[in-house]
């Protein structure tokens, strides 16, 4: 045996869940800055273990109530483990216009940890895609059986996670922040009289702009002049950007890689938001199946690999997007019920070859057929939103109709859920209870009936 070669990954943040966020012995941060300090070295090659906070940093429990989702602050979000300066075997870091090459080796929740929580935010704080329907805060909690997850909230359901980290990105240069601020702030400013979507689609605000409220640094101490400066622009985690961020790629699991551009020197990688399962869209916004874990990863640096393989989508060489290499790692099915919406608005309006009022229309869809087989439709909407189900842009040309599709797995039901010609089954088997967790909605903005569905 070579007794040169270290066995194992090298723990390089660590974290301790009796303890808060920013008491950790590496700090975290909740936002995306250049001059964020990191907090470990690692080279390429070597592998290295990350290891994460949830979302909410533990502030969500196991509760059997849901006003922990309904009063949540979402300044917080998310907490990310890193920055993380790399380096290649000369020692040389990673610079702005490489490619950095980051490889999923291994990942899962960290033990005596393995529950998670999917939910629904409240209107007037946060909403989600479906808001205008769903008003309420909402909670499901799930529990772990192996590579499974179950939860008393949604009974009779039961599926394999498709575990990934929700975030994982490059720090920022500060040329990059600045584009993202303005453009962002100009949304905020004039988004809702310029853009029709914002008449069908509910969830506020249009952005997150930087706010020194809930804002943490890492290493930097809050109060110092160099803390007041950078939180005054350090961009939010919410929106996945050029630098990867919070993608929500739900098949980024064991096996995956992804090439994220570099723009400032080591690259300072942070990651974060671990996910047990998601559907694709991530559609109730605290949507995926919420917990703690840990990656193990391995870097590649690629010398001058963005103007290689990157082709700026915008006018400067920054405008790029990452590349994602999906692992082999997967769930096996083989069954599945596919609900379609085109671009056509619950009052019955047409839209443009519009795939997100289209993908609305599909979950809506799912949901209210889902609801016949004895679930109320908060549950199924949390379902959706962390289930392994396939979104799907099926049309995208053929005006005036885009056509999205959500595919829906049947194994993962334990009754069958196709349409037959006898009629849907009834009865006291069929009566799923307990419900979600939910809480009242105290706010007044209205809320959107679909007249043909299910009551």
């Amino acid at each position: 045996m070579d007794g040169e070669h270290k066995i194992g990954p090298r723990l390089v943040v660590p974290i301790d869940l009796k303890k808060k966020p920013w008491e950790q012995r590496q700090p975290l941060h909740n936002r995306w800055h250049p001059d964020i300090p990191s907090v470990a070295e690692v080279r390429e090659g070597q592998v290295f273990r990350v290891e994460m906070v949830d979302c909410h940093g533990g502030r969500i429990t196991r509760s059997c109530s849901a006003q922990d989702i309904k009063h949540a602050e979402l300044s917080f979000v998310h907490y990310l483990s890193g920055p993380i300066r790399v380096v290649d075997m000369e020692g040389v870091p990673a610079m702005p216009g490489d490619l950095l090459a980051v490889e999923i080796c291994n990942l899962g929740p960290l033990p005596g940890d393995e529950w998670g929580y999917t939910a629904t935010f409240d209107r007037e704080n946060g909403g989600g895609f479906l808001t205008d329907h769903f008003p309420c805060a909402t909670k499901a909690i799930w529990y772990f059986e192996g590579i499974y997850a179950y939860s008393p909230q949604i009974p009779g359901v039961r599926f394999p996670g498709l575990t990934h980290p929700g975030i994982i990105g490059t720090a920022p240069s500060m040329e990059l922040l600045e584009i993202w601020n303005k453009r962002e702030k100009q949304l905020v400013e004039n988004g809702i009289d310029s853009f029709n979507l914002c008449e069908v689609l509910h969830s506020r605000p249009l952005a997150n702009l930087p706010t020194p409220k809930g804002c943490i640094l890492g290493k930097i101490k809050e109060g110092t002049p160099e803390w007041e400066t950078i939180a005054s622009e350090a961009a939010r985690t919410i929106p996945g950007r050029e630098n990867g961020g919070n993608c929500d790629i739900k098949n980024l699991s064991r096996g995956s890689k992804i090439y994220l551009p570099v723009f400032v020197e080591g690259a300072n990688l942070s990651t974060g938001d671990m996910h047990f399962s998601q559907g694709d869209g991530e559609v109730s916004f605290c949507g995926a199946i919420e917990m703690s874990g840990f990656l193990e990863l391995k870097c590649e640096i690629i010398r001058n690999g963005m103007k290689e393989y990157l082709t700026p989508m915008g006018p400067t060489p920054l405008h790029v997007n990452p590349i994602f290499e999906i692992g082999p790692m997967e769930p096996r099915f083989s069954e599945w019920l596919v609900f379609e919406g085109i671009s056509v608005d619950e009052s019955g309006r047409q839209h443009y070859l519009d795939a997100t009022v289209a993908y609305k229309r599909a979950v809506l869809n799912a949901i209210d057929y889902l609801s016949k087989f004895g679930y109320s439709k908060e549950q199924m909407y949390l379902l959706l939103s962390c289930c392994p189900c396939e979104g799907r842009i099926s049309g995208i040309v053929d005006a005036p109709n885009a056509v999205a599709t959500l595919a829906i797995p049947t194994a993962i039901f334990d009754q069958d859920i196709r349409p037959k010609s006898s009629k849907v089954p009834a009865g006291p088997r069929l009566i799923r209870k307990p419900d979600v967790l939910r809480c009242s909605y105290d706010g007044n903005l209205p809320v959107t009936k679909n007249p043909g569905g299910a009551m």
